[in-house]
């Protein structure tokens, strides 16, 4: 009987639970990165409260405010400015004044004699059928993306109480962070060990994903955009958001956004700025990856580059933009339980 009575009450935990993830589905997004930027922010909060005589609502009053001013703000200035710069550059695409099909061909028609050789080896000598194809796929990809990037904004009121309820639950997980922890892992049904190494892994891939990831990501971003602005590139903001995304993928990175200006540059006679950006590229933007992340980081999640391509890929494409941190997140709670799985195993096996 006292079996029955407990498989009752777990069906009853399962459904309610089910229940109350529903009724949070909406707002997940602001959940989420209220979880994350309590877990980054959590250090700076607890340096507070020591300085304020362990207070603790003042404390995580204080680092609100903190995150207000050193993140909400100047990313909502420069949401600001990309909603302004994408305005500008999908009315000229609509009004033609930009012709990519005229750039595509100036890159063409500077092509040495070896490269069009090249390109008649492999089957690739119709210049016009590929210039064609190119320019339709940027005249594409423009005319997704400028509408997208204006639609910030557009969803002004969801935006805000999303907002609102990312930084309300934000200021009670700073304060109350720590005995909400404790009572997850005192609920979670695992040995203690195991509790240990998964609470651990979320922390360190929470922690790894935001400042290697993003923090490198802007990083890259404006430096790449202060090198368009100095260059007199259309809508640097715009690109430098577009760079920032990018470099969030392992192996793919800003390359793919300023390699092709710079081969544009060459290609019109602009050698020098062609050149300067190059280099620019390979010794500034690029070294920001290798010289940050190991300094921001550490070890961090410790997966490997590939892994982290596809769980990030994967996880935009399931969850959008929240998906750069979901998808690593799920990838190294995946890998590390399956090294609790095989390590029990073993244990088990030696202990026989």
């Amino acid at each position: 009987m006292r079996r029955i009575e407990d498989q009752g009450f777990l069906l009853l935990l399962f459904v309610v639970t089910l229940a109350f993830a529903w009724i949070l589905q909406p707002f997940y997004g602001a959940v989420l990165w209220a979880i994350v930027v309590a877990v980054i922010f959590a250090p700076v909060n607890r340096r507070i409260l020591r300085s304020v005589g362990g207070r603790e609502t003042l404390a995580a009053s204080i680092t609100v405010l903190l995150i207000i001013a050193m993140v909400l703000l100047p990313l909502a200035i420069i949401a600001t400015s990309l909603a302004r710069e994408a305005a500008g550059l999908y009315s000229k695409i609509q009004s033609g004044e930009y012709n990519f099909s005229g750039y595509v061909q100036r890159v063409f028609d500077a092509l040495p004699a070896w490269a069009t050789g090249w390109l008649d080896r492999f089957n690739l000598g119709d210049l016009s059928a590929l210039r064609e194809t190119l320019t339709s796929g940027l005249m594409k990809g423009g005319q997704v993306l400028a509408p997208q990037a204006l639609s910030i904004g557009m969803n002004t009121f969801d935006f805000v109480i999303s907002l609102g309820i990312m930084l309300y639950l934000l200021f009670f997980l700073l304060r109350d962070g720590k005995a909400v922890a404790d009572r997850i892992r005192e609920a979670v049904p695992l040995e203690a060990d195991r509790k240990s190494a998964l609470f651990t892994r979320f922390a360190d891939v929470v922690r790894a994903t935001v400042k290697g990831g993003v923090l490198v990501a802007m990083a890259q971003g404006a430096l790449g955009g202060l090198a368009f602005w100095f260059l007199g590139v259309h809508a640097p903001i715009l690109w430098a958001v577009l760079m920032a995304f990018l470099s969030l993928l392992p192996a793919i990175g800003a390359g793919l956004v300023w390699i092709p200006v710079a081969i544009y540059f060459l290609a019109t006679g602009a050698i020098w700025q062609g050149l300067g950006l190059i280099a620019y590229g390979v010794l500034v933007i690029g070294l920001v990856d290798n010289v940050l992340r190991p300094f921001l980081v550490g070890k961090g999640t410790k997966l490997p580059d590939y892994v982290v391509l596809i769980s990030t890929l994967g996880g935009i494409e399931v969850f959008g933009l929240n998906g750069f941190v979901i998808g690593p997140l799920i990838a190294a709670i995946f890998m590390v339980s399956w090294d609790i799985f095989a390590t029990s195993r073993r244990t088990s096996r030696d202990s026989a």
